[in-house]
């Protein structure tokens, strides 16, 4: 069953190990494109209208797995009343690691 993509008030999370900040999205896009073509026929896209985007698959990068993904509500967003994320619970990326848990 493909997960939802977030929006502002959830996230996706690894119920496996715990990511929350790096997934591989794999996704359907179906839009209609206006291409303006130059004189010289060199095309360019003025606008993009999405008409639909499905997503397929959402695969955690820290442990490569793809079945263990869910959405879960964003800290500050609904839960807490001054709407500010709590001291220590992921809300800041900075303290989250390019190499992932136990790589670096």
């Amino acid at each position: 069953m493909p997960v939802p993509m977030p929006t502002t008030t959830t996230r996706w999370r690894c119920t496996q190990c715990g990511n929350l900040t790096r997934f591989d999205v794999t996704r359907s896009t179906r839009l209609t494109e206006y291409v303006h073509l130059d004189l010289g026929g060199e095309p360019r896209i003025e606008e993009t209208e999405v008409l639909s985007e499905t997503v397929e698959s959402v695969r955690c990068r820290w442990c490569n797995t793809a079945d263990r993904i869910e959405l879960v509500d964003r800290p500050g967003a609904a839960g807490t009343e001054d709407g500010t994320a709590a001291a220590g619970d992921g809300a800041d990326d900075s303290t989250d690691t390019e190499a992932g848990p136990g790589q670096g």
